[in-house]
């Protein structure tokens, strides 16, 4: 619903202002050059949809490996100790943690297909013992936020859109995304956390968080303690490093756990097709509508009065340009690839602002979106504090993105 009102806005203030300029301004070309730009942009959104196809059915065939090899299996086993804390209201051997679990393993690899559906699932199951089923139980807002905050290992579709905005290696956003996605994470874990009173300083919570904490913030401390010349290149080496040790453990898993590996990563690939070609007509219709508010000069109002703004007060301007991504992604996923794309195909998909929406783009999930969808399929009504919590870990991924993108 907000992506419809939005795109609407796109046309509606793009018209007023092309006017606008016509009359004030005698602009004669500006319906000549909103036209064009219509055609245009397009052409671009199917163009880039169309050459989707090869890389996702590459990655999605992969992705099937690991999940008939078992590594959502594996992943819901070691992190079970961990959520049965933070779902204290939730049985203890009830079925919903491992649908829980699985939901979240499946978003850490990318696995959208099966994510969502295991995690309306596990809504409904948590429904069954929410005692007001019109208010947002204290396990279900705690599910949500996890889900808003976006963690993800693999962002494999960011990659993709790289790849075909010509970016000289596609992956280099990977480290990025992850740092920027687990601070996003942790602030909304924390955020639910001290609403709903959760101890956060038991020992098994603080094992998992202190040990993956420990791990994130090393890392981080070692490429930025590498001189200005090498880390680069050294992110980019642990950054393909880690993504074909993930592709080679999942053929692994799938052997071992005597999965024809061949027919797993045909059946994953036929998926990526569908996806490429589901696709086409979101990205045309919201890259059209930005272009048309490119054109007539709204995103460069914006970018401008947040420059100058951010310029006052003494601070770096170099990330404005991407900022429209990272406002555009709590409310449309599809609207803040749109913004990303833009973003690539302005600046350039290797300039510091078009890294930078890919990195806004991985580093949370759509949080009214996931809202809508999750709350929605079970009738609640009152989101209690999911929202404002939702929000918080999308502002907390938004500063860690843009402060990673400069230490990187």
């Amino acid at each position: 619903m907000a992506l419809n009102y939005i795109w609407i806005a796109f046309f509606l203030i793009g018209f007023v202002v092309a006017v606008i300029r016509l009359i004030f301004f005698g602009d004669t070309e500006i319906f000549s050059q909103v036209m064009q730009g219509v055609f245009s942009d397009a052409k671009n959104g199917f163009e880039i949809s169309l050459g989707l196809t090869g890389v996702l059915a590459l990655w999605l065939g992969f992705m099937k490996i690991g999940e008939k090899g078992g590594i959502i299996t594996l992943l819901a086993k070691l992190i079970a100790p961990f959520f049965r804390k933070i779902f204290p209201e939730i049985p203890k051997d009830h079925p919903v943690y491992g649908t829980i679990m699985l939901n979240i393993a499946a978003n850490m690899l990318g696995l959208d297909n099966a994510a969502t559906p295991m995690g309306l699932k596990a809504m409904n199951e948590m429904q069954e013992f929410n005692s007001k089923k019109e208010t947002a139980s204290n396990a279900q807002i705690m599910f949500l936020v996890l889900n808003t905050s976006g963690l993800t290992i693999i962002p494999t579709t960011i990659m993709v859109y790289r790849a075909q905005a010509g970016a000289a290696d596609p992956t280099d956003i990977f480290l990025p995304i992850l740092f920027a996605t687990f601070f996003s994470t942790l602030i909304g874990f924390l955020a639910v956390s001290i609403v709903q009173k959760i101890n956060i300083f038991n020992k098994t919570i603080l094992l998992y968080l202190g040990s993956i904490t420990a791990i994130i913030i090393g890392l981080l401390i070692y490429l930025k303690s590498l001189p200005a010349e090498t880390l680069g290149i050294v992110s980019s080496v642990l950054s393909n490093l880690i993504l074909f040790s993930i592709i080679i453990s999942f053929i692994l898993a799938g052997i071992i756990h005597k999965v024809n590996v061949f027919e797993a990563f045909i059946e994953g690939a036929k998926e990526g097709f569908g996806v490429a070609i589901k696709i086409i007509p979101n990205l045309i219709a919201i890259l059209v509508g930005i272009g048309i508010f490119r054109t007539v000069g709204g995103l460069d109002l914006i970018c401008d009065g947040l420059a100058y703004c951010f310029d006052a007060m003494g601070i770096n301007t170099d990330f404005v340009p991407a900022l429209p991504t990272a406002m555009m992604k709590p409310l449309s996923g599809s609207g803040a690839r749109g913004m990303m794309i833009d973003a690539m195909n302005t600046y350039g998909a290797d300039s510091f602002a078009g890294k930078l929406a890919c990195i806004f783009q991985g580093s949370t999930d759509t949080t009214f979106y996931v809202i809508a969808v999750y709350f929605g399929s079970v009738g609640i009504k009152n989101t209690r504090h999911a929202v404002g919590c939702g929000l918080i870990a999308d502002f907390a991924g938004i500063v860690a993105a843009i402060c990673i993108a400069y230490l990187l």
